[in-house]
């Protein structure tokens, strides 16, 4: 059963914002405290990486964002379970080397007790009319 009223709906929008804010500030235990503890990530490029490990990836700094400019085109809400579909673009280091993703990014998150946590994140590639 969809429930998008207005007030679970800006909840959830804002969540996502501040998880991207949190990127930026590069700040593990921030960051962390958006994902479940089986959160998963389907990067662009392929490759699936768990929480632990994503987190690892961020510690000694080895990744790194300076933009997350995300666009959200469509967020619903399902019960206890949250969708966000943006497209924008990811930017920072990684091991050193610059990387710079345009990509749509779909979410879903699952409300907790204490509030939203996001389950899964799936990245795709967004082909651009330039590119």
């Amino acid at each position: 059963m969809k429930n998008d009223t207005p007030d679970a709906l800006n909840d959830l929008i804002q969540f996502n914002a501040d998880w991207d804010k949190a990127m930026i500030e590069n700040d593990v235990q921030k960051i962390g405290r958006f994902m479940a503890d089986n959160w998963i990530i389907i990067a662009t490029e392929g490759g699936i990486t768990s929480k632990s490990s994503f987190l690892e990836f961020i510690k000694p700094a080895g990744l790194f964002h300076n933009r997350m400019d995300f666009e959200i085109i469509k967020a619903d809400i399902y019960g206890d379970t949250g969708v966000v579909v943006a497209k924008g673009i990811s930017a920072g280091t990684f091991k050193g080397e610059l990387f710079s993703y345009s990509e749509w990014s779909t979410s879903i998150f699952h409300k907790e007790r204490n509030g939203w946590l996001c389950v899964l994140t799936m990245l795709t590639p967004a082909i651009t009319a330039d590119a």
